[in-house]
C-alpha cells in the first residue's frame, strides 16, 4: 500500500507541474484522474508479482493404454541336442501362473536345470563295473567330481518337486542323486558320506517298505541317517518286485502307496512325495492313482534329458530303436514320470545339459519382452503386478 500512495503521489506532482507551465487546459476530474492512476499502478505491480511467484508444476498426463489384442505367446523351447522322439513337454496349462512364477525374480532363474541320476550299485574295488545297471567305484569319484566341477549342487525330492510345481529357488544346475533299493548304513559312509561333509550333498534312497529280515536288520541305521539328513528317504513300493501297470488291480496299487506311506510315516517322520517306479512301472491308473495318495513327482528308468520348470523331456510314441524305453507322454501328467540317469551316461552328457541350460535362457530373455507384455494385458488385471527384484 505504501508504494502504491508513493506512486499516486507522484503522479500527482506531475500533473501539478504540467498543469503550471502548460497553456490553460480543460479541467481535469481529479476523482478520475486518481482512479486511472490506481488501476495503471496495480495493474503494474500484478504483473510484476505474476512474474516473481514460482510456476506450478504441471500435471502429467495418464500413460495411455495399450489396446488391441495380447501378443501371441512364444512356443515352448526345443533342443536340437535331444533325441528327436524326446519331445519336451509342458504342464502347467495356466499361462497366466505359468508366467508369474518364471519371471518372479525371488524364484529359479530361467534355464535352472536339474539332472537325475540313479545309483543301482557302486561297486568297490574295480574302476568300471561290466554291468550297465551298476558303476565301478572309480567311475563314481570321477562322476562325482565333474559333477562339482561343472557347478552342480545335490537336492532333494521335496526341492525338486516344489521346483516343478512353483519355481521354487534351487541351485543353477541341480544333481538328485537316487540310490534304488534298500541298503545298509555302510553304502552311504563309503560313498555318499563325504560328500555330505564336505559338499552338503543328500542322497535320495528308493526305499522298500516290504518288512522281512534285511529291512529289520537295517532299519534303526537308516532312521538314524534320515535323522541327520544324510539321506532323503522315498517311496520304491512296498512289496516292490512287481510293477504297477494300466494291467494292475486298484487294490495292488494303492497297497503299494499305501504302504509306503504308512511306513515312511511311522518310521522316518515324512510322507513321501516321490515314488521311484519299482521296475520302471507306470501308467494312467498308477499314476493317478500316487497323485490321490499326494506323491508329487515319480521317476521312471529311461534317460530322455534333463529337466526344466515346465519343461519334461517325454517319448510319446514308442522308438523301435529303444525298446526298453516305454512312452511316458500318454499318462499326461509329465511330473510323475520323470526322465533319470544311469551314471554310465552321466560324463558324455554332462556338456550337452550345460549347452541346453545355456540355450533355454538365452530363449527366455529373448522372449521375455513379449511374455511381460502378455502378462501385463491378460494376467497383471487379476493376478498382480510380477514383483520387482529385490536390490
Amino acid at each position: 500500500m505504501t508504494r502504491i500512495f508513493l506512486s499516486l503521489t507522484l503522479l500527482a506532482v506531475i500533473l501539478t507541474a504540467c498543469a503550471t507551465d502548460a497553456p490553460p487546459a480543460p479541467t481535469i476530474d481529479a476523482n478520475a484522474a486518481m482512479t486511472q492512476a490506481f488501476a495503471t499502478v496495480n495493474a503494474a505491480l500484478t504483473a510484476t508479482a505474476q512474474m516473481s511467484a514460482p510456476s506450478e508444476t504441471p500435471v502429467p498426463s495418464a500413460t495411455p493404454t495399450r489396446s488391441g489384442p495380447p501378443p501371441a505367446l512364444p512356443p515352448l523351447y526345443r533342443s536340437g541336442a535331444l533325441n528327436p522322439l524326446d519331445v519336451p513337454h509342458a504342464y502347467i496349462s495356466d499361462s497366466c501362473q505359468y508366467l508369474k512364477a518364471k519371471w518372479d525374480p525371488s524364484n529359479s532363474a530361467p534355464g535352472t536345470i536339474v539332472m537325475a541320476i540313479m545309483f543301482h550299485s557302486i561297486e568297490g574295488g574295480v574302476q568300471s563295473s561290466s554291468n550297465p545297471m551298476h558303476v565301478g567305484s572309480g567311475d563314481f569319484k570321477r562322476l562325482m567330481k565333474n559333477l562339482h566341477d561343472f557347478g552342480f549342487q545335490a537336492i532333494t525330492a521335496n526341492q525338486l518337486a516344489d521346483f516343478l510345481d512353483t519355481n521354487a529357488k534351487i541351485p543353477a544346475r541341480s544333481v538328485i542323486l537316487i540310490q534304488d533299493d534298500r541298503h545298509s548304513a555302510e553304502n552311504y559312509n563309503d560313498w555318499f558320506r563325504p560328500y555330505w561333509q564336505e559338499l552338503g550333498w543328500p542322497v535320495v534312497n528308493a526305499w522298500i517298505s516290504f518288512d522281512d529280515s534285511i529291512r529289520t536288520r537295517i532299519l534303526q541305521e537308516n532312521i538314524a541317517l534320515g535323522q541327520e539328513g544324510l539321506v532323503d528317504f522315498q517311496s520304491h513300493g512296498t512289496i516292490h518286485n512287481i510293477n504297477m501297470t494300466d494291467a494292475s488291480s486298484d487294490e495292488y496299487i494303492r497297497s503299494e502307496f499305501q504302504g509306503s506311506v504308512t511306513d515312511l510315516e511311522q518310521n522316518f517322520g515324512k510322507k513321501p512325495v516321490a515314488i521311484i517306479w519299482p521296475g520302471g512301472g507306470f501308467g494312467i491308473r498308477p499314476v493317478q492313482i500316487a497323485r490321490e495318495f499326494g506323491y508329487r513327482i515319480g521317476f521312471t528308468t529311461h534317460p530322455r534329458g534333463p529337466i526344466m520348470f515346465n519343461w519334461i523331456p517325454l517319448a510319446d510314441a514308442d522308438d523301435p530303436g529303444r525298446p526298453a524305453y516305454v512312452s511316458e507322454g500318454y499318462v499326461n501328467d509329465p511330473r510323475m514320470v520323470l526322465p533319470r540317469y544311469w551314471p554310465s551316461q552321466v560324463l558324455a552328457n554332462l556338456d550337452t545339459i550345460r549347452i541346453i541350460s545355456q540355450e533355454a535362457a538365452a530363449y527366455a530373455e529373448q522372449s521375455r519382452a513379449v511374455e511381460m507384455e502378455y502378462y501385463d494385458i491378460v494376467c497383471a488385471p487379476t493376478l498382480g503386478p510380477i514383483p520387482a527384484a529385490v536390490p
